[in-house]
């Protein structure tokens, strides 16, 4: 049975979102916004037109996303005056009460995603680090918790590359998380190394080890970002494809390697830049889907110096240090923890199976980042 204090705090949090999200003017960009839409000449430029309905939908969303969890606080208000009156049992009321917290939290945790790049789909990219085997097996262990994952939220993952290792599992894959919104936005919060400290399976002598894979997450980008590659900086080699199975495998040349020069605006320090595509059976494909690959590569190496920039001249906030070691799997202490919020839990199991959503709301609480003006 929820308390009066519950109840308080619902209509308190719903209150804070309608200020947080600035519904009113939010009501009145959706007017203004649409009525562009409405224009004899409108669908004369169609990437302009499509530009403006995403523009349109996603203020839709906000807006839809609120009156939500407005009706669902004013439904529970009802329901508790109700219950004084024992028109609603116990258990209903408290069934609302879920839904109407699941609402606001997921509201709430949205509204940390205010990047441009959030929304996005994304490229996770999972290295294995030194260690041979042991390490090799930790890779794969991460890519299946991710795909895990993606899969309870309606993700689609699609490998695009991956390197076997020696005895057992991989030394590198290179993953797309697509098809819903916010991938990129929640994932971000992955980027980094993390450790494993088990009983090595493959040690004959039952010790102790301790493993690390680094996992690299960039949004991919679509035909509205424009992202400038140099032609002078590419080049291709085409391989033959291994795996399981299928006619093709070792006879045609349909894997593809990217190489791009890469000249840092900045520093003027040069840096190959290497992608290598098997996802398909068909060269043209896996070219387009590489240079895909190579523009989110280069628009997260942007989007990442414009973050450091920001972090620098934020006074008083923590500085996110990309690539760090930011999480440990403690598999005979049952515990997992992460080192930049502290949060941890004593379901390894449930993490493995790819339940990290706690991690990634602690994370966005713990480094909000607002909005950039440009």
């Amino acid at each position: 049975m929820i308390t009066s204090d519950q109840l308080k705090d619902v209509i308190e949090r719903t209150q804070a979102l309608h200020h947080y999200l600035n519904i009113d003017q939010k009501k009145i960009e959706f007017e203004e916004e649409q009525l562009r839409t409405q224009a004899p000449d409108f669908w004369e430029d169609p990437q302009r037109a499509q530009e403006q309905m995403i523009k349109v939908k996603g203020i839709e969303k906000w807006l839809k996303g609120y009156e939500q969890v407005r009706q669902m606080a004013d439904e529970l208000q009802l329901a508790f005056e109700f219950y004084r009156d024992e028109m609603v049992t116990e258990e209903e009321l408290d069934h609302d009460y879920v839904k109407a917290i699941a609402a606001i939290e997921d509201l709430e945790l949205k509204n940390m995603l205010r990047q441009k790049e959030d929304p996005m789909d994304c490229v996770m990219k999972i290295n294995s680090g030194a260690g041979g085997t042991e390490s090799q097996d930790w890779a794969q262990m991460l890519m299946r918790m991710y795909m895990r994952w993606a899969e309870a939220h309606d993700y689609k993952c699609t490998v695009s590359d991956i390197q076997d290792g020696e005895e057992a599992g991989i030394k590198s894959v290179t993953m797309k998380i697509e098809g819903n919104e916010y991938a990129y936005g929640f994932l971000k919060s992955e980027n980094g190394v993390h450790r494993l400290v088990r009983v090595s399976p493959f040690n004959a002598q039952g010790k102790r080890m301790t493993s690390f894979a680094s996992v690299f997450v960039s949004p991919l980008v679509d035909d509205t970002i424009e992202v400038f590659v140099d032609p002078a900086c590419v080049s291709w080699d085409t391989f033959r494809s291994s795996g399981a199975g299928g006619q093709n495998v070792n006879k045609v040349e349909s894997g593809v390697r990217l190489r791009y020069q890469y000249h840092d605006p900045d520093t003027g320090e040069e840096e190959e830049i290497l992608i290598e595509n098997t996802e398909t059976r068909d060269q043209p494909k896996n070219r387009a889907k590489a240079m895909q690959l190579l523009k989110s590569q280069l628009y997260d190496r942007a989007m990442k110096k414009r973050l450091e920039a920001q972090a620098k001249i934020e006074a008083g906030k923590k500085k996110i240090e990309w690539g760090s070691q930011i999480r440990s799997y403690v598999f005979d202490d049952r515990r997992v923890k992460d080192h930049r919020t502290n949060f941890q839990t004593t379901d390894v199991d449930g993490v493995m199976d790819g339940k990290i959503d706690d991690f990634i709301k602690a994370y966005l609480m713990e480094f909000p980042i607002v909005e950039s003006e440009d």
